[in-house]
């Protein structure tokens, strides 16, 4: 891994001065939030080069190669959080990264793609009013981005709300959790406009329960449905047309599966799943039709 920019020296020698490039001061997500250590994600290749990017209470592991990031983590203190922050900022680079290594708007002009949050907006924003206003603004970095496709259905629904829904099942009256969240990096994934589409995305939500670490994982795939879609699907493919994609759907899955799926050390949180790991696979993702499907109780 290599990290964001450091703070550098500039003037004289006779009267050098250290001046702090942009976000130096960012802190990034606290492996020990919740009071037992849930590492940041990152790959177990040692082949694959990333950049680790902190914000205010999150951050984003980037793979330069993609342009986008593997992973992202944030803190997420649901007593704390302030849910009346208005979505007034606009996207922008991160100056400590090349712009060349990031998606910016250019992918996302005059297409039917939408910049997808990976952390999302509201969650890293608690704490102080202006330590909340500048988490807000940090999540509008094109690296905190990945295109998706700009439909809506339940599915999706289910998946922006998946976190207040676990933040009513965190421990105890606290309301903590660790979010770690991404797009699956494939080979395979479509090319358009310099950028490789990821068809799935994947979290994993880390919280205590009974005094002890828990945790889920949920993929959400945005796939085309051949058998529904193949004429959308087909037209899609032409050249300069954005790739085709599907409605969403999403599931909750082993912790494994994702750790598998993304080639990323996912640490302690495998051991801690809440959903039984079943040998048939037309069982083993369940589909999720709304949050009342979700598993979180070990049977």
């Amino acid at each position: 891994m290599i990290p964001a920019d450091s703070p550098r020296t500039v003037g004289a020698a006779a009267g050098t001065t250290t001046s702090r490039p942009p976000l130096a001061d960012r802190a990034g997500y606290d492996e020990h939030f919740l009071g037992v250590r849930v590492p940041l994600p990152v790959p177990t290749r040692p082949q694959v080069e990333t950049v680790v990017l902190p914000y205010t209470h999150f951050t984003v592991v980037l793979r330069p190669d993609r342009r986008m990031a593997v992973a992202a983590a944030v803190c997420v203190d649901g007593r704390r959080l302030m849910d009346h922050v208005p979505r007034e900022s606009s996207w922008q680079f991160d100056p400590r990264l090349d712009k060349a290594h990031q998606t910016g708007h250019d992918v996302y002009r005059d297409n039917s793609l939408e910049k997808g949050h990976l952390v999302r907006r509201l969650d890293p924003v608690w704490g102080a009013a202006a330590e909340a206003d500048q988490a807000n603004e940090d999540t509008f970095h094109y690296t905190n981005a990945a295109p998706q496709a700009d439909v809506f259905n339940q599915a999706k629904k289910v998946w922006q709300e998946l976190e207040n829904h676990l933040l009513d099942h965190a421990a105890d009256v606290d309301r903590r959790l660790a979010v770690l969240t991404g797009p699956v990096l494939h080979d395979s994934d479509p090319p358009y406009r310099g950028v490789q589409v990821p068809l799935r995305f994947w979290k994993v939500a880390a919280f205590l329960q009974g005094g002890s670490l828990a945790s889920t994982a949920y993929v959400l795939d945005q796939s085309p449905d051949l058998t529904r879609d193949a004429e959308r699907a087909l037209a899609g493919a032409q050249a300069g047309a954005p790739p085709p994609l599907g409605a969403f759907r999403t599931f909750q899955v082993p912790v494994r599966d994702v750790a598998e799926l993304t080639s990323l050390d996912l640490g302690p949180l495998p051991a801690v799943d809440l959903m039984p790991v079943v040998r048939a696979p037309a069982e083993r993702w369940k589909r999720l039709a709304s949050h009342d499907d979700i598993v979180l109780r070990r049977d």
